[in-house]
């Protein structure tokens, strides 16, 4: 590999000049101007930056978890003392199905997808996302979606069904009125929101990576998302069609879950819990990129067993496709059948274990450096290694029939994906915050925020593990005084007001270091992926030059000079395509200008979706202008792209 790499593409004059022997003032000034998005309205509706769509998806994925946060904290208010008249059954059982959806649908995977859509691009060294309109649409789906099932909760029209919504609870003769209508229409939202982003950053990796980087040099964050969405490509088409039919048995009179008619109602579980246990790991998965990252960072050593972790997450991305049945050992499933998926439900403890003791060995091996993110990393490390213990137990069939749908699961659920996937996003937040914004947060404000995440939450979950034994079930609204479960859910309550004490801490931290805080710099934390080549933050054009890939750790390899290449256009999005496996430059293509017809396609969308659940025939007459959105979304530009 060359340092020109690609300008052995044949250069096509039609694009103006190139960067070759230009000077990098002039580079830097001409390319930004190339790619910048337009200003006011018009350039916040056109843009297709996946580093301002990004932001977008991270600032409204934690909007909607403070959101859901917020019916947390009053839930647990409800439950701190028995008999508790704070609020209505009715209210509880929105209250809880809101809670549930918008930390599972409109949190968890948004934003973790949302971290893909703004790191990957600038960790494997190109331009801008594949399919950036694509992107776009993406997000305004996303959007719409969660502010119809909030609009409708303020309305007092909210789902009450959980945000699991069993049948025949939600089918039409237990549930009339548009509530679940309302659910089950998010869903669909949201999944093509999330299908959407998962082509993206597959094409990304797979074809826009940085010349030089082969498989075995993709960090290991990139490795994560991209197992995640080719979980999410294969997981959520089992939910958007469990949620079809549900709307088809309430709207047009279908029967696909009622048994009276030959219908099922298993037949949901199965299709839902498919979906519903993988997407624990498409939550968990991308997490354990962000543990490699900032440990590899913070301990200055390459991670151990770099090729070990990369097979690991392959082995859980399937492996979790084979679980979904211990959700239901208490349905009357065959028992060899139940034996398979115990089986299973213990065999992926052993991928995870590996990734574990990888991440300890690059410890031990290391000199750490406990600076914020480093802690988060710790606490995720003991809380997910209970929480895993605790799922190992609800894998084996007689204690599951126990403790199934009791606080124990509650625990163990949170245990799971808070210390899974909170603890290490908070540490992600922590360390890539001087990158999208140039500022560094307060460290020492990010210790004490660990310290109440880290109390609060244990003092919180911890005790409903023993609830949970002593046979208190989940979904309640109240409890008898004579159960004896109060002491331990006002501790858990007490607990609660100080894991959310920390999210008003990270929020002030936040805010404040906007405004006030250090500058970073390009790399403060002198961290060894490309993402950190470039300038805090970014340019439009994220490079200047596209870098060329020599190592695994390529600003370690090379801290002073990164080899770059040369011969892209200067006056034109021009980004370079690689060969799949060994990340060879390949040819020269245009990506798109920012463009209106993304967000009037997702408005028609959206309308369509949402008018088709008070009104069937909105459905079909849609159609029409959808098609229209996307006959001008496909529209040729004029432009032509580099055929060689």
């Amino acid at each position: 590999m060359t340092l020109q790499g690609f300008t052995s593409a044949q250069a096509n004059t039609d694009r103006g000049p190139r960067d070759i022997g230009q000077p990098i003032e002039e580079v830097r000034a001409r390319l930004s101007q190339t790619w910048a998005s337009q200003g006011g309205l018009w350039g916040w509706l056109t843009t297709v930056d996946h580093k301002i769509i990004g932001r977008r998806y991270i600032i409204t994925a934690f909007v909607f978890l403070l959101l859901g946060g917020v019916l947390a904290a009053v839930m647990r208010a409800q439950l701190a003392r028995p008999e508790s008249g704070l609020i209505s059954p009715d209210l509880y059982n929105q209250l809880f199905t809101m809670h549930g959806t918008t930390m599972m649908f409109l949190f968890a995977v948004p934003v973790m997808e949302a971290f893909a859509v703004y790191l990957v691009p600038l960790m494997v060294g190109t331009r801008n996302i594949a399919f950036p309109r694509l992107n776009a649409f993406s997000f305004y789906v996303y959007l719409f979606g969660g502010l119809m099932i909030w609009i409708a909760f303020a309305l007092n029209i909210g789902p009450d069904i959980g945000w699991f919504a069993y049948v025949p609870l939600a089918g039409p003769e237990f549930s009339p009125g548009k509530r679940a209508d309302i659910w089950a229409q998010m869903i669909t939202f949201t999944e093509v929101a999330a299908l959407a982003t998962s082509v993206e950053i597959v094409v990304t990796v797979f074809k826009q990576r940085a010349p030089g980087m082969t498989l075995d040099r993709i960090p290991l964050f990139v490795w994560t998302q991209v197992v995640t969405a080719f979980m999410v490509i294969f997981a959520m088409p089992a939910v958007m069609t469990s949620s079809t039919l549900l709307i088809l048995d309430r709207l047009v009179g279908t029967h696909f879950y009622n048994p009276a008619e030959g219908g099922d109602a298993l037949l949901w579980q199965h299709l839902f819990w498919f979906f519903g246990h993988p997407e624990v790991y498409i939550i968990f998965i991308p997490a354990t990129g962000m543990v490699s990252e900032i440990i590899t960072t913070f301990t200055r050593r390459p991670v151990f067993g770099y090729l070990f972790l990369v097979l690991a997450l392959i082995a859980v991305g399937f492996l979790s496709f084979g679980l979904w049945v211990h959700h239901m050992f208490v349905t009357g499933i065959a028992e060899l059948g139940a034996s398979y998926f115990t089986a299973s439900s213990m065999l992926i403890a052993v991928p995870n274990g590996i990734q574990i003791f990888c991440w300890i060995a690059t410890l031990w091996g290391g000199r750490p450096k406990f600076k914020t993110p480093l802690l988060f990393v710790i606490g995720f490390l003991i809380i997910f290694v209970l929480g895993g213990l605790t799922g190992v137990m609800l894998a084996s069939v007689p204690l599951d029939t126990q403790v199934h749908d009791s606080y124990f699961v509650v625990a163990h659920f949170h245990y799971v994906l808070i210390g899974g996937a909170v603890f290490p996003l908070l540490g992600g937040v922590y360390y890539w915050f001087p990158k999208l914004t140039g500022r560094m947060l307060s460290e020492r404000l990010g210790q004490w925020n660990f310290a109440l995440a880290f109390v609060g939450f244990n003092v919180a979950f911890f005790p409903m593990h023993i609830l949970g034994l002593a046979g208190m079930p989940r979904r309640i609204y109240t409890y008898p005084e004579a159960s004896g479960w109060g002491t331990l859910n006002m501790i858990a309550s007490i607990g609660a007001v100080v894991f959310a004490l920390s999210f008003v801490l990270f929020l002030w931290n936040v805010m404040a270091s906007l405004k006030r805080g250090a500058v970073a710099g390009d790399n403060p934390w002198d961290a060894p992926t490309l993402e950190w080549a470039t300038t805090s933050p970014p340019p439009p054009q994220n490079f200047d030059r596209v870098p060329i890939v020599t190592s695994r750790y390529p600003l370690w390899r090379h801290p002073d000079t990164l080899p770059v290449g040369t011969g892209l256009a200067l006056d034109t999005r021009e980004i370079v395509l690689t060969t799949v496996v060994e990340g060879r430059a390949d040819v020269r293509v245009t990506s798109p200008n920012p463009d209106i017809w993304p967000f009037i396609t997702a408005v028609v969308v959206g309308v369509t979706f949402i008018g088709s659940i008070f009104n069937g025939w909105v459905a079909l007459v849609g159609l029409v202008p959808i098609g229209i959105g996307l006959i001008g979304w496909g529209w040729p530009s004029g432009s032509v792209e580099d055929e060689s």
